[in-house]
């Protein structure tokens, strides 16, 4: 098992990354304040783990939460059975949330923790890859809004991650290769190094070797450590984490919650950033070629789906993209690439430029 630790003065917590160590009462324990728990679940991930999960709580008093899978139920509305359970058994501010499930689960069980009593303790135990790489580190939750993917939410972090990669054998192809997307980001933005070893050991990861995804999961979460305790909530070089973020939420929201999964957003939303990097003469198109052969080796798509016989319009992917959270004083704010291994975050691009990437992915 390898421990890294998110460096947040006296609200840093560690990530635990090792095989079969769900059961591992000594990992949980400490980071329990009181003797009430609530396990947040789907039912999708109930059948496969939540009776272990019930064993380490067995001497707490414990309730569980079961919601139904999927991002069209990550809302505010979606958020109301974990309130109600904590408020009808009258659950106090020593209670702690346990967040078992990908970055849905996750996301709508730190920000119940967040509002309820003003904020009270969550753990999160991730079951995918997205999860373990990314959205269980670092303490951004939140809900999504019709308008706009993690619109509604707030920073706080929980008090320790699980990431059991045993887990992983149970996710399906789409779900790890989604999951791959965001560790190729990790590359994209920091390592060109890691880009390498990513190309050399695709086929290790989507055959799920443990070894192979160990590795992955340890430099994503040490990088996302890092960047996380040098700027928690965004204010700088944490927004880095957002290459193909804007793109990709566009993509999301405009085709509706679920029908595009995030990390394949993602992945279409990073080619995208490398486009616009290749036009405004900032990358050379070779590199951009290099990073579509690297998503497609991981099974992601690099083109903008259709859905219901239609792609987003240009002008959806305007208002979409105005509503970004990246937006400040009205100025667009995106992440792009320098060179492999190498990004920034600029609003110092040519629009119209823009306009020929949105035009070069969308249907006119």
């Amino acid at each position: 098992m390898k421990t890294l630790n998110v460096d947040l003065g006296d609200r840093s917590y560690p990530i635990f990354i090792g095989q079969e160590i769900l059961s591992d009462q000594s990992l949980v324990s400490p980071y329990v304040s009181g003797k009430q728990v609530v396990i947040v679940t789907n039912e999708t991930i109930a059948p496969l783990y939540l009776n272990k999960i019930l064993t380490l709580f067995k001497n707490y008093q414990c309730k569980t939460v079961i919601l139904p899978d999927g991002e069209i139920y990550k809302t505010y509305e979606g958020i109301l059975p974990i309130i109600d359970c904590l408020m009808q058994n009258k659950f106090d501010r020593q209670v702690t949330l346990v967040a078992l499930g990908g970055g849905v689960v996750g996301d709508m069980t730190g920000y119940a923790a967040a509002i309820y009593r003003r904020g009270v303790n969550f753990i999160q135990i991730p079951t995918t890859l997205l999860a373990q790489v990314d959205s269980s580190v670092g303490g951004k939750t939140g809900v999504n809004h019709p308008l706009g993917k993690n619109m509604i939410g707030a920073f706080h972090q929980p008090k320790c991650v699980i990431a059991d990669t045993h887990t992983l054998n149970t996710l399906d192809d789409r779900q790890l290769s989604a999951g791959l997307a965001e560790v190729i980001k990790y590359a994209l933005i920091n390592s060109a190094d890691f880009f390498t070893w990513l190309t050399h050991n695709m086929d290790a990861l989507k055959q799920r070797d443990s070894i192979a995804l160990s590795y992955a999961i340890e430099f994503s979460c040490q990088d996302k450590a890092t960047i996380v305790a040098a700027d928690e909530k965004e204010a700088g070089q944490r927004a880095l984490l957002n290459l193909g973020h804007t793109f990709g939420h566009a993509i999301e929201t405009g085709l509706g919650y679920g029908n595009c999964l995030h990390g394949e957003a993602v992945s279409i939303g990073m080619v995208m950033a490398a486009d616009l990097s290749v036009r405004q003469g900032w990358i050379k198109p070779l590199v951009q070629q290099q990073i579509m052969t690297l998503l497609q080796s991981a099974n992601l798509p690099i083109e903008v789906p259709i859905i219901n016989n239609t792609r987003l319009s240009i002008e959806q992917f305007d208002e979409l993209m105005a509503g970004d959270k990246k937006v400040l004083d009205g100025q667009l704010h995106l992440v792009l690439l320098k060179a492999l291994g190498s990004s920034f975050i600029t609003n110092n691009f040519d629009k119209e430029k823009l306009k020929q990437t949105l035009s070069a992915f969308v249907t006119l």
